[in-house]
């Protein structure tokens, strides 16, 4: 996600942090290319140009903090600006009662998938929500509603087979309503392919039939250019009160975050970054920020870990790790619960400078297939084997590579690796899931948007990052090339 404006800005920034003093002449190059990443990641022009113009304004008109570097000022006057322009401060959903939500977007977006989302999150939260299938138009939207409602465990109201007019099946939809104990209704429409008259038309028909307190845009985050027009001509149908933005898990630009929210002038509200149900949060626009600054984002790392972690297990294989017991059940313990927080590449990219480290991987070092595999592995020895390590002599390896359906070469790494992972930890003082852990409970520090304090963790709680990339050699520890992927190869 925003990786190709990550890589840009970084090397823009690199002409900021050594200059001795701010001056217009002096950061009009580091102004252009920071302009230029903001256009090849689909900003649109006039968004672009208005903010690289207030940051300029900014930088020259700021006095220059002591012991601050004025470039390393100018990257913090970015970071701020960068915040604001995807709305400053989190917004969340106007549910005053009664409760409806209408949800809108061109067909590829994943609007059906996101009323699924949404539910789900508003059911965890306490809410009783129910969806109403209103996309007569997209053949099997309601029964992909229907079955998507029954995966999350939540009511659905359908229209009659061969029912057309949507205006109709919503008030029948709603006239239904009144007659469940549900608290909040999530109305999925008709989308296209583009936006045209008929499906505005529609929209606003509905819009006026239902008077929703919230009229929430579905975008796909690779709209590119396209998306200041669609953005508009939703906002002007329905009157848009929310953006939700998909597939931020992709390999997409991202500048329709930043156009969006400029041309409509209403909050992006939510995330989607994957197909499972649960992956859908709140848009925090500084954290956003933190991430396409290549600055990782702690603080959702650790929200995810609550979420999905439990703690006393966790706890339990750490304790196991740092003493040196540590055995292929803990480790196939610990790689199951650390899937259940999603993607490996986008719980990594949470870390700071992650962005730096993801190229020096070898090619598939962050597949999931790979970890399908050195699970395959594991399960193929037997209950000794997996609690004793000496036991795996090479006749016992080579009947574990044919039972995992992998060669001999990648169980002998997959055990070396293993090895030089156990050892490194052994009596580490902390470690990642300590301090993941431990920040659940942490105070947060004041003026700070409500973050933890990470002071005592900082320097020996999180790894070094480009050190771990370094540290590859069997006497150093294997290094996240290694660690990651077990079983990826060393170049």
């Amino acid at each position: 996600m925003f990786s190709l404006l990550s890589d840009k800005l970084d090397n823009a920034f690199r002409r900021l942090r050594g200059l001795s003093k701010i001056s217009e002449s002096n950061i009009a190059d580091a102004l252009r290319d920071i302009r230029l990443a903001l256009l090849e990641a689909d900003v649109e022009y006039t968004v672009a140009r208005n903010f690289v113009n207030l940051v300029k304004e900014r930088a020259i008109g700021e006095d220059v903090l002591k012991n601050v570097k004025p470039g390393e000022q100018i990257v913090k006057i970015f970071r701020d600006e960068l915040a604001n322009l995807l709305g400053g401060e989190a917004v969340g959903l106007n549910l005053a009662p009664p409760a409806r939500i209408l949800v809108v977007g061109l067909n590829g977006a994943g609007k059906t998938t996101t009323c699924a989302k949404l539910a789900l999150r508003l059911k965890k939260e306490g809410r009783k929500p129910v969806l109403i299938a209103c996309d007569l138009v997209r053949p099997a939207a309601v029964d992909q509603l229907v079955t998507l409602a029954a995966q999350v465990e939540v009511p659905v109201l359908s229209p009659p087979v061969g029912e057309k007019d949507a205006v109709r099946a919503v008030r029948d939809a709603l006239r239904r309503a009144e007659q469940l104990e549900q608290d909040t209704l999530i109305i999925d429409t008709a989308g296209r392919q583009e936006v045209d008259e008929e499906l505005i038309d529609e929209l606003r028909r509905v819009t006026r039939e239902v008077r929703p307190q919230e009229a929430l845009l579905v975008a796909d985050a690779a709209t590119g250019q396209q998306a200041v027009q669609v953005a508009h001509a939703f906002h002007e149908a329905v009157g848009v009160t929310g953006i939700i933005l998909t597939k931020l898990d992709g390999d997409a630009r991202g500048g329709a975050a930043l156009s969006m929210r400029a041309v409509t002038g209403q909050p992006i509200k939510f995330i989607g970054e994957g197909e499972k149900p649960d992956m859908f949060g709140p848009f925090v626009p500084q954290r956003m920020a933190d991430r396409i600054l290549g600055m990782g984002d702690i603080v959702g790392l650790v929200e995810k870990a609550a979420e999905k972690i439990d703690q006393d297990s966790a706890m339990y294989g750490m304790t196991r790790m740092m003493s040196g017991e540590f055995n292929f059940d803990d480790f196939l313990s610990q790689m199951r619960m650390m899937q259940k927080l999603g993607p490996l590449e986008g719980l990594l990219s949470l870390l700071p400078g992650f962005g730096k480290i993801r190229k020096q991987l070898p090619q598939g070092a962050l597949d999931p297939k790979k970890l399908k595999r050195t699970e395959a592995i594991v399960l193929s020895m037997t209950k000794a084997e997996r609690a004793n390590d000496r036991l795996l002599i090479p006749s016992r390896r080579r009947r574990i590579a044919k039972g995992a359906g992998v060669t001999e070469i990648e169980v002998n790494r997959f055990i070396k690796n293993f090895r030089e992972m156990k050892e490194m930890m052994k009596g580490k003082n902390s470690g990642l899931m300590k301090a993941l852990l431990e920040m659940k409970s942490m105070p947060t520090r004041s003026g700070d948007g409500g973050r933890p304090d990470l002071s005592s963790l900082l320097g020996g709680g999180f790894p070094d990052m480009d050190a771990l990339v370094r540290d590859r050699g069997p006497r150093r520890g294997p290094g996240l090339n290694s660690a990651a992927g077990f079983g990826g190869r060393r170049r």
